[in-house]
């Protein structure tokens, strides 16, 4: 068996060295991506929780709007004329004030 011979059958490990450099890319690319998010993931609940103090505020707000639009209903139904002309003013806007249901 001549030298040339015993190269052409052993298995050649060229194709292993692009295998195991596309994996370790994928690797790479996969670690980054995961602690991207999980960096994103922390930024987005730090925004949140920063906000949620004004989403409360807010809610309350639109709760005391109820009230007084609710409360501007009643009076014009029981006949104030301020009252009426505010809900007439507010109808012609676009803003339908109706009182509270009764409980």
């Amino acid at each position: 068996m001549t030298m040339s011979e015993i190269t052409e059958n052993k298995p050649s490990q060229q194709p292993l060295i692009p295998m195991v450099l596309i994996a370790h890319a994928l690797f790479l690319i996969v670690a980054f991506q995961t602690v991207q998010l999980v960096r994103d993931s922390g930024t987005l609940k730090d925004v949140r929780i920063g906000q949620e103090a004004m989403v409360q505020d807010s809610l309350k707000l639109c709760q005391q709007l109820e009230t007084l639009a609710g409360s501007a209903a009643i009076l014009a139904q029981d006949g104030n004329t301020a009252a009426r002309a505010v809900v007439e003013n507010m109808k012609r806007q676009g803003i339908t004030l109706t009182p509270p249901a009764k409980q």
